[in-house]
C-alpha cells in the first residue's frame, strides 16, 4: 500500500466496478458528484487510445461541511477522488488518504474529521 492511496484489485467488469464502488460510497456516506471518463475524454481532445480510466468525486456532504468551516481552502482538495481503473490483472479500484492529503495543512481541527473520512473511505475499500 503506498503512502497516499488505499487500493484493491477486483475480478470483475469495469462497469461493474463502477456500480459496485459507488454503492459502496453511499454505504459510507458518500454521493459521487463527478465523474470523469478519461478514456473518453483524452480520446476527445488528443485522440489517444487509453485503458478504462474513470476518476469519481465522493463527497459526505456533514464532513464536507466541517471541513470547509475549520479551513476555507480545504475545498481545493475537495472532493475525495477514488479512481477505477482496468488493468492487465483486473479491475483497481483507489481511494485518496484524506490524512496524507492534508498533512501540509496545520489545522488540529482537520484531524479527526480527516480520520474519519479516512476510515470510511478504507473500508469502503475493503468493502469491494
Amino acid at each position: 500500500m503506498s503512502a497516499y492511496y488505499f487500493s484493491t484489485t477486483l475480478d470483475t467488469s469495469f462497469d461493474e466496478a463502477i456500480e459496485k464502488v459507488t454503492a459502496a460510497l453511499k454505504d459510507e456516506g458518500f454521493g459521487v458528484l463527478t465523474e470523469i471518463d478519461v478514456r473518453k475524454t483524452l480520446k476527445k481532445k488528443i485522440d489517444v487510445d487509453f485503458r478504462p480510466y474513470r476518476i469519481l468525486g465522493a463527497c459526505n456532504p456533514p464532513f464536507a461541511h466541517q471541513a470547509l468551516s475549520a479551513e476555507d481552502k480545504i475545498g481545493t482538495m475537495l472532493p475525495c477522488n477514488v479512481i477505477v481503473q482496468e488493468l492487465p490483472d483486473g479491475i483497481e479500484v483507489a481511494a485518496v488518504d484524506p490524512k496524507a492529503s492534508m498533512m501540509g495543512i496545520d489545522n488540529p481541527a482537520l484531524d479527526e474529521i480527516a480520520e474519519e473520512i479516512q476510515q470510511r473511505l478504507r473500508r469502503m475499500i475493503d468493502s469491494l
